[in-house]
C-alpha cells in the first residue's frame, strides 16, 4: 500500500520512538521530527520522504552540522515498482559511509505499518575494499596497452586486455598460417593462448586439425578494425627463422663378425685322448 504524502510516515515513526523511551516532536527548527530522551542523553533527527533521492540525503548531510544523529525515513513499498526498491542494501550502505541511519516504512491494508531499522546513525560501513576486485581491476589496467576507449560511452565494443590478447594471437596465425597453442603461445607470451584458441569467444579462430588452428575472415576483418590497438606492438613481431635441414649421418663400416666356435673341435681333442690311451 503506497502512502500519498510523506506527512503519513510521521506517525508510525513516532510511535516507534516513543516505545524506545524519547519525547517526539515535529518540524523543529525545519527538521521533520526530533526524538530526544527525557534525561537529554541523547537526541535523534529524522527526515523523511516517500522515496530516497539526491535531496533527502543532502538534507540528512545538513542536519550533521546540528546533531550527531540523524536517520532518514523512507516508504518500503511491497509492489518493488521503483529502482531504488531493489537496491536498499546499497542505500543502507551509502547512508553507512556518510553517518546516516536508515529506516523503512512498509504500509498493510490491515495491518499496522511495519518499521525497519537497516542502519543506526554512525554505524561503521560493512563491505570495506574488495581486494579481489581490486586486484582484477589493477590487472586489467596493467596489460592494456593503451587507452582506446572513450569514457562514458555506451553501444560500443570495447577494447580490453582480453581484445588485445586475442588480437595479438590473430596477428600471429596472419603471419605465421598454422600454429599449434604452444607455438602461439611462444610468438604472442600469453599463456592464456590454448584457452582462447579453444573457448573462440570472438570467432576468430578455426580449427584445422589436432591441435591446429588458423585465422579465419572475420579475424582479418578484426585486425583491420583494430590495427592500431597492436600497431605498436606489430612493430617489434617476428617470426622465428625456420631450421636449417641437418646433414645426414655418414654411417659407419660394419666389423666383420667372428665366427663361432664350434664343438666339433672339442669332440675331436677328446677322441684323439682316447685313441692314444689305448
Amino acid at each position: 500500500m503506497a502512502v500519498n504524502k510523506e506527512e503519513e510516515l510521521y506517525s508510525p515513526i513516532k510511535r516507534y520512538y516513543e516505545k524506545l523511551g524519547f519525547t517526539v516532536k515535529s518540524e523543529v527548527l525545519h527538521c521533520d521530527l526530533v526524538a530526544i530522551k527525557p534525561d537529554g542523553s541523547e537526541a535523534v533527527v529524522v527526515e523523511m520522504k516517500k522515496t530516497f533521492n539526491l535531496a533527502l540525503l543532502l538534507q540528512g548531510i545538513e542536519r550533521l552540522r546540528i546533531n550527531d544523529h540523524v536517520v532518514l525515513a523512507i516508504e518500503r513499498n511491497r509492489k518493488k515498482s521503483g529502482a531504488h526498491n531493489q537496491r536498499f542494501s546499497d542505500i543502507t550502505e551509502l547512508c553507512r559511509m556518510l553517518g546516516l541511519g536508515l529506516m523503512t516504512v512498509t504500509f498493510f491494508k490491515t495491518k499496522t505499518p511495519v518499521i525497519e531499522m537497516l542502519c543506526e546513525p554512525g554505524e561503521m560501513p560493512k563491505r570495506g575494499i574488495r581486494r579481489t576486485r581490486q586486484a582484477r581491476l589493477l590487472k586489467e589496467f596493467r596489460e592494456r596497452s593503451g587507452d582506446y576507449n572513450v569514457g562514458g560511452s555506451t553501444g560500443r565494443k570495447l577494447v580490453t586486455a582480453y581484445r588485445e590478447k586475442a588480437l595479438r594471437g590473430a596477428y600471429a596465425l596472419q603471419q605465421a598460417g598454422i600454429l599449434s597453442p604452444s607455438q602461439l603461445t611462444a610468438l604472442t607470451s600469453n599463456p592464456q593462448s590454448p584457452s582462447m584458441l579453444r573457448s573462440n569467444y570472438y570467432g576468430w579462430f578455426e580449427k584445422v586439425g589436432r591441435g591446429q588452428y588458423q585465422l579465419t575472415p572475420s579475424g582479418a576483418a578484426a585486425l583491420t578494425e583494430y590495427a592500431e590497438v597492436i600497431a605498436e606492438w606489430t612493430e617489434t613481431f617476428a617470426l622465428p627463422p625456420v631450421p636449417e635441414p641437418k646433414a645426414a649421418k655418414v654411417a659407419k663400416a660394419s666389423k666383420t663378425p667372428k665366427e663361432p666356435k664350434t664343438k666339433s673341435s672339442k669332440r675331436t681333442k677328446t677322441t684323439k685322448v682316447l685313441l692314444t690311451e689305448n
